[in-house]
């Protein structure tokens, strides 16, 4: 498997909490989306790290072809 799968058509919002470490799903077949549950095991794809700066709302990309990956960038509306 080369390309992720879309998980989704909308970002997820998450309340992430400063100092905190989240790992996102690249693969797009993690049944716990945005997040990684191991399921990419089989493929060429391994979860991203993302530490939070500070505790905010943020939005991580479902659709897998964000630019600025973990994070939305709107690349699903295209």
């Amino acid at each position: 498997m080369s390309k992720p799968v879309r998980a989704g058509d909308k970002p997820i919002a998450v309340e992430v909490e400063a100092g905190q470490n989240y790992f996102w799903c690249a693969c797009g077949l993690s049944q716990k989306q945005p997040f990684c549950d191991g399921s990419h095991k089989q493929t060429d794809f391994t979860p991203l790290k993302y530490t939070a700066e500070e505790s905010r709302k943020v939005f991580f990309c479902c659709c897998k072809v964000t630019a600025s990956q973990p994070l939305c960038d709107g690349s699903h509306n295209k």
